[in-house]
């Protein structure tokens, strides 16, 4: 396992500076998600209003990129990152060329200054990736293995949050206010968002060791560890979305093809979608805490499964539209809880010295299989039709329940 730090060094940690350490850190998680939500949502819209073709509108999600890529530069940012304050240092550093950014963006005119705007974009979704490397490795270190759940709880709500508030009430906004008249305020709260680190001086952890610094060689080395058989995370890693990615991807052309409008499923998505998300990620941190990594893996994975089915089910009857909103309900739910024992596992499985870099690569991992499952599933929807796509989601549930049960049985963490 990776904490470099005794129970008895964690338990110097009052309940109260528990709290703001969980707070701090929610705050810094909800400050990346909320401009890229904004962003990667607006700008879209903003180039379909201008005339821009669909195949350049599609190019756009190459400015995510830092956001996959972000594993090549994170042994440099463990390299660097040797205490507390090293890492407190490169999270304002980022925090303050992502806002600048963003200001920047504010005084530009789109239609005149695209290149420019989507230049400093790229640099600010850059700048938000690199505090996601310092955020996740402080994380890991500031929190003993029994609070990991709960710092997860706080990372997977930021997240949603952030996605509830960018790509929902903010795109409401914007109609209202334009462009030059919102944009300041959301690199403003990018700043604000760090204003609890500044004051949190509880965050604290045992110096690392120089043996132990971060090199490049460790992106290829961490696949290589034999005492943790990473390789059975890894697999989990890859395997414990797919069940709900097929899903979450088709949906949204499954209720145009059923007659909803672009506005309820902007609804149905952008507000109530990641509300849900956000509620039972608070949810699946206690249970994580109260049963374990084991039988929390078992439990949420049977609760995929059970959605899975549920979907095929209501698939193959006459539409209902109570049963479909039980069935958003099931799947946002599912979503949550799944990312709190993906990323607390991911936490589980980092070597000392590198914890930026060995977690950046584990999310990594679960990026890459869902963009594989949606891309599947985009094919078979289209080829052989939601049945179709329901029954093979049911399929990787199956697998994967029957693959935990297997590979984590005797270990059972």
């Amino acid at each position: 396992m990776t904490n470099s730090k005794s129970d008895d060094f964690f338990n110097e940690i009052t309940p109260g500076a528990k709290n703001f350490n969980l707070l701090t850190f929610f705050f810094l998680y909800i400050a990346q998600s909320i401009p890229k939500s904004f962003f990667s949502t607006i700008i879209p819209v903003m180039m379909r209003q201008e005339n821009f073709e669909l195949s350049t509108i599609g190019a756009m999600q190459l400015i995510k990129l830092p956001w996959i890529l972000k594993f090549l530069w994170s042994p440099y940012v463990d390299k660097k990152c040797q205490t507390t304050d090293d890492y407190k240092r490169w999270i304002l550093g980022s925090e303050i060329i992502y806002a600048a950014s963003i200001f920047v963006v504010a005084f530009l005119d789109f239609s005149v200054d695209f290149s420019t705007i989507i230049l400093l974009i790229f640099i600010s979704f850059a700048a938000s990736a690199t505090q996601d490397i310092a955020t996740d490795a402080l994380a890991v270190l500031s929190f003993s293995k029994k609070d990991k759940s709960m710092v997860n709880s706080i990372q997977s709500m930021g997240s949603f949050g952030g996605v509830m508030i960018g790509s929902g009430l903010l795109l409401l906004l914007f109609q209202k206010i334009g462009w030059t008249s919102l944009v300041p305020y959301v690199g403003l709260f990018v700043l604000l968002a760090i204003i609890p680190l500044l004051f949190n001086n509880s965050l604290h952890f045992k110096k690392k060791e120089k043996k132990d610094t971060a090199k490049l060689k460790d992106l290829w080395l961490f696949f290589k560890q034999k005492d943790q058989n990473i390789w059975r995370q890894i697999g989990f890693l890859f395997l414990y979305y797919s069940g709900l990615i097929g899903t979450l991807a088709m949906l949204k052309p499954y209720l145009v093809d059923i007659g909803f409008s672009t506005n309820q499923i902007g609804f149905i998505f952008g507000i109530i979608g990641t509300a849900l998300g956000f509620i039972a990620s608070f949810f699946g941190g206690i249970i994580v805490r109260k049963l374990g990594r084991y039988r929390s893996r078992l439990l949420f994975g049977g609760l995929i499964l059970l959605t899975t089915i549920y979907f095929l089910i209501i698939m193959s009857i006459p539409y209902s539209a109570l049963l479909l909103y039980l069935g958003i309900i099931m799947l946002w739910c599912s979503y949550g809880m799944a990312t709190i024992i993906v990323y607390t596992t991911a936490m589980d499985h980092v070597r000392p010295g590198k914890e930026g870099t060995d977690f950046t690569i584990q999310t990594v991992i679960t990026h890459l299989s869902s963009m594989f499952i949606a891309i599947l599933s985009g094919y078979v929807a289209q080829h052989y039709g939601y049945r179709t796509l329901a029954s093979v989601e049911v399929g990787f549930a199956t697998f994967t329940l029957i693959y935990i049960l297997i590979a984590f049985k005797k270990k059972k963490a």
